[in-house]
């Protein structure tokens, strides 16, 4: 295990300085990234001093650093988690055999495709979300955004790095071509759906960190078991980092619901938008988009890909080494749900072909925990946020283009775009959630729609000065 090397210009535990030919190439990519994050970056603040995690080190106790940086001036770097001695690929028909520390040449199409759609989706999200910072609630929150920005950021040179040091010319070439997708754009879009989506407001950036960045979580976790042992311990790292994201929209949204129902008791009404506030039912609709559009990111049911991924120790499950299975799901089966008619049903499948289907269902398990703390502040007003059915509003896999209904009800697509503006954020919606975002800049204070956080960030009271305007 390389020494941690701060003081380099990119700061890295992977003994980059040894290798020269590396180094130079990641030096000439930086001007590059560092132009990218100016011009696609948060849109105002970049000359503000930002109190900012920075990673530091890879060990479980101190590995990061809290102080001022101004954003462009933050030291992105490579690091990878602690090696494991004698670490044997965990699932697949090559399990217990000794990890990878070069790319197998018969893998190495695969392993680039998945690194770079991985990679794909961290400056994606940083596009997404470069105008939020006009209208941020609090300066508490504006401190939160940009640290997710620079992680994703930090993430994007994950991903980078593993192109530039296994992959050779491609990889240097996707490397760049990282920097040249832009979210949203007709001619030359981020690859997967949900990354090219407008976050227009901060109620939407609140439901993104909690499901979009949740299915990060899980992808990274998946990644994380990899016989490709740099990829592994890659991911690993970056899994410590995603946890703050998933809080942020978790904290954010619950938030968001206490102030609603201190607005619904305080004024008896269901309808606190007259108050300043989100009614629960704006809520479901922003819900129900997002917890959609990011159930279309684990792909269709069925995968000859995914299992070829699983088969071949690239890509394992969620938790891998915690179940209780032979890891190599050869002649195992499960089901998954299908279209029958005006039904939806279930058939079963070879558990190796259903492995998106397994990640998925892990991923809606834990969404569902959000839920149930955010329903126990609701219960006080007789109010429930639900998670939609798997088949409402997919665009990909079994029921991608089906008329379901957030109840699981079939139904013609005439009728469905009807109930469309009771089920999916409409323009009343988007109105009344333009029309609070207003920012707050004064520290300690908050907007109307939002309460404050229990806690402020690294032991610092609600009202420190998180951004220095």
């Amino acid at each position: 295990m390389s020494s941690v090397e701060l003081s380099d210009l990119i700061p890295n535990n992977v003994g980059l300085s040894a290798d020269r030919r590396l180094q130079r190439a990641l030096e000439r990519w930086q001007p590059r990234f560092i132009d990218w994050w100016k011009s696609r970056g948060p849109a105002e603040h970049q000359d503000h001093d930002v109190y900012l995690r920075t990673a530091t080190s890879v060990g479980q106790d101190g590995w990061a650093h809290f102080d001022y940086v101004k954003m462009p001036d933050y030291r992105w770097g490579i690091f990878l988690a602690e090696p494991q001695p004698d670490r044997t690929i965990g699932f697949g028909d090559r399990r217990g055999q000794p990890v990878w520390q070069e790319v197998p040449g018969e893998l190495r199409s695969d392993l680039r495709r998945l690194i770079v759609v991985q990679g794909d989706t961290e400056p994606a999200s940083v596009e997404q979300q470069r105008h939020l910072c006009r209208t941020a609630p609090s300066m508490y929150d504006l401190r939160n955004l940009f640290q997710i920005n620079v992680e994703e950021a930090r993430h994007l040179w994950a991903m980078v790095y593993l192109l530039h040091a296994y992959f050779g010319r491609d990889g240097r070439d996707e490397a760049d071509m990282l920097l040249e997708r832009r979210s949203g754009s007709a001619d030359n879009p981020r690859i997967l759906g949900a990354f090219n989506e407008p976050t227009p407001d901060w109620l939407s950036f609140f439901f993104f960190t909690y499901f979009t960045d949740r299915d990060g979580k899980f992808q990274l976790a998946s990644l994380a078991e990899s016989g490709f042992d740099p990829l592994a311990r890659t991911c690993q790292f970056m899994l410590r980092e995603e946890a703050h994201h998933m809080f942020v929209g978790a904290g954010g949204i619950g938030r968001v619901v206490q102030r609603t129902v201190d607005l619904m008791r305080r004024h008896d009404t269901a309808d606190v938008a007259p108050h300043g506030g989100i009614n629960v039912d704006t809520l479901q609709r922003y819900l129900n988009l997002h917890y959609s559009v990011s159930l279309d990111l684990f792909g269709a049911e069925t995968s000859t890909n995914a299992a070829n991924y699983f088969a071949a120790g690239m890509k394992g499950r969620f938790g891998e080494s915690e179940r209780h299975d032979d890891h190599r799901l050869q002649g195992s089966v499960t089901e998954v749900p299908a279209l029958e008619g005006e039904a939806v049903i279930s058939r079963e499948v070879p558990a190796l072909t259903a492995l998106n289907a397994t990640l998925r269902a892990d991923y809606v398990t834990d969404c569902q925990k959000g839920l149930e703390r955010w329903n126990r502040t609701l219960e006080s007003v007789s109010a429930r946020l639900e998670l939609p059915h798997l088949g409402f509003n997919r665009a990909v896999g079994v029921f991608g283009g089906a008329s379901i209904t957030p109840e699981g009800r079939l139904t013609s697509q005439e009728q469905w775009e009807a109930g469309r503006s009771s089920w999916l954020p409409n323009e009343n919606d988007r109105e009344h959630v333009r029309s609070l975002m207003t920012p707050v800049n004064a520290p300690g204070h908050m907007a109307a729609w939002i309460a404050p956080p229990a806690a402020g960030i690294h032991q610092k009271p609600v009202e420190f000065e998180y951004v220095r305007l």
